[in-house]
Order: structure tokens, then sequence, then C-alpha cells
């Protein structure tokens, strides 16, 4: 295993943010690719406006104890072993998710009673947009009275119930700037793999720098 500050002195030479707040709790990284992965992750979370940074599962629960279901937050995980947690209003309670990062990936906690491999992202953001996208399909087919074919649902099982997860609104930490919130409206509307090439490059790279609808 690599720490942090042996990472951070080998890299020290390169263009590193100095700005750039890893998660605390966090103790060693597995490689340097690793630790770049979630630089960049840290980068778009503390810009998205739903990371809350290092406060604990107690404090989330509070947080979300008052929100309707489906309520959520990214926040960094208690557990030194991984970097993020998802914390998610239930029907029921408040769970809390870990968001695990190997070889590359982020994916979130597998369960032994799934009978599925867990889908991979390269950005935390592309998480939690993926399983937003399910559960707006889910509630559709719901409200239309169809059975919801979504086979690579995400449940969550505790005290012998099986929840799916339901991921409707992130809960603000910040407030987000007008040029942020326009930026993510065109992120959600605009397929920058065709249309990349129509745009001024300082918007292709603003574009790209969060490169996520939510």
């Amino acid at each position: 295993m690599v720490t942090y500050s042996k990472l951070t002195s080998a890299m020290s030479s390169g263009p590193v943010d100095s700005s750039m707040r890893l998660p605390q709790r966090y103790k060693t990284f597995s490689s340097k690719a690793q630790y770049q992965l979630v630089l960049a992750a840290v980068r778009k979370l503390q810009e998205c406006g739903f990371y809350w940074g290092a406060i604990t599962g107690k404090e989330a629960n509070a947080l979300l104890a008052t929100e309707s279901r489906g309520t959520f937050l990214v926040r960094d995980s208690s557990d030194h072993r991984h970097f993020f947690t998802l914390s998610v209003r239930t029907a029921a309670d408040t769970k809390n998710l870990r968001i695990q990062c190997d070889a590359g990936a982020f994916f979130l906690q597998t369960d032994a009673k799934s009978g599925h491999a867990m889908p991979r992202f390269d950005c935390v953001l592309h998480l939690v947009h993926h399983y937003m996208s399910q559960g707006k399909a889910a509630a559709a087919a719901a409200l239309g009275s169809a059975r919801c074919c979504c086979g690579n649902s995400y449940y969550i099982y505790s005290g012998g119930m099986k929840t799916p997860l339901e991921l409707i609104k992130p809960l603000s930490s910040t407030l987000s700037s007008l040029q942020h919130l326009c930026r993510k409206t065109v992120n959600g509307h605009l397929d920058l793999s065709s249309k990349s090439e129509q745009l001024p490059q300082s918007l292709k790279e603003f574009l790209q720098e969060y490169d996520a609808p939510i």
C-alpha cells in the first residue's frame, strides 16, 4: 500500500492542485493511479453541491431524518478502508452505503444476497446519476402499474427487508453558481461526443471539467 503523504511527495513536481482536500479518514492508497482517481473525484464532488465532506454517519442520519424518501448526500466514509459513502433516506430510515474503489473504478458495496456484479464507474457522480436514472425508471413503472424490469436494480438488505435503492433528490450542502447550474443543464441535454466540435474551446473545457447532469 502507498500512503497519502508518500504519494503527495512523489507527485509534488506534477500539476497537483494544492487546494484539493482528499478524504481525511482514508489512510492509504493502493497506487498512484488510485490517488489520481480519488483526486479527480473530489474535485468534481466539491462542485456538485451535495458533497458534505467529513460528516459522520450520525450527522448524515440527522440531516436526512426529516427529508422525503429518496433524498441523498455523499460524504467521506467513516471506515478507513473506503473513500466515500452514499447516505440515502428510505421509507423506513436512513441507509449508509459504502462506495468502493478498486481497479480504477467506483461501485456500490456488494452484498452476498445480490446475484449480479455491480456496475463500475470512473467517477462518483456518474455512479450517482446511474442509480438516479434507475430510480426514475422504477417510479415510472410503478405509476403506470407496470412491472419494473430492472433486473440489475440495486437493493438494500437490512433487518430481513429488501428495499430498492431510490435516489431522487440530492440534499444541498452549498449554493451552486448560475454558471454551474447552466453547465449541469447542458450536460443533461447535449451529447458532447457528437456535438462538442460545434462549441468554442473554452466552453468545451468548462463542460469537461464537470461532465455530469446532477
